[in-house]
């Protein structure tokens, strides 16, 4: 009877380990086995089958869907054409002699003022700077109490404007996403393409899952 016991106590903690997952549960079973005069090999087969069947039922899938609307220019509100043809424009002060790869951004400010940046890079690669963070860092350095609404984006290579709109990457999502939360407001999206613009309507969330923010530093 007290063998019968102490196998229930046993199994009880480790459906509990598993569950929470605290420790490796092969390391309670060479703990357990000799105290309880259970067969090593019945422990072993029992715990990877019941570890199975506890994280299936556990397990869950998550989707993250992005959300944009695709626009021709000519449906482009004022505004936002003016941004897009602001970001058009910055293309041609871009630094780019590596990649050949340039990129205009241009920043609606919460004043109406439209401020823009470009790609810039170096020989050392990582101490070049993308346009999205240029023309981000300069607007709330020189404009700190201006919030961003929106953000234009466009890329010129091989003597034209690129046909599918380029998207930022993903440090100038960080960015974008540290922005937004400073001024405690989402910042719409605008990519160009000669095919089509993307809108992103959602802010950098829709670009951006699984974000990494000051919450996880306090």
């Amino acid at each position: 009877v007290r063998n019968i016991r102490a196998s229930s106590i046993f199994f009880a903690r480790l459906f509990v380990s598993l569950w929470l997952r605290q420790e490796d549960t092969f390391t309670r079973c060479e703990k357990y086995s000799s105290k309880l005069d259970i067969s090593r090999s019945f422990i072993r087969i029992f715990a990877v089958y019941s570890k199975e069947f506890i994280l299936e039922s556990y397990m869950k899938e998550i989707t993250h869907t992005c959300h944009y609307k695709l626009y021709a220019y000519e449906e482009l509100c004022e505004t936002d054409r003016q941004l897009v043809d602001a970001a058009k424009q910055a293309t041609q002060g871009s630094y780019a002699p590596y990649s050949e790869f340039h990129v205009g951004a241009a920043a609606l400010l919460a004043d109406g003022a439209i401020v823009s940046g470009s790609n810039q890079e170096n020989a050392a690669y990582p101490s070049g700077l993308c346009a999205e963070r240029t023309t981000l860092f300069y607007a709330n350095a020189a404009h700190p109490n201006q919030a961003i609404k929106a953000l234009a984006v466009a890329a010129y290579t091989n003597g034209k404007f690129t046909n599918i709109p380029v998207p930022p990457c993903g440090a100038c999502r960080q960015v974008m996403l540290e922005v937004e939360q400073r001024y405690h407001q989402p910042i719409r999206i605008l990519l160009y393409g000669t095919e089509g613009i993307y809108v992103v309507e959602g802010g950098i969330g829709e670009l951006l899952p699984l974000t990494f923010d000051a919450s996880f530093l306090k």
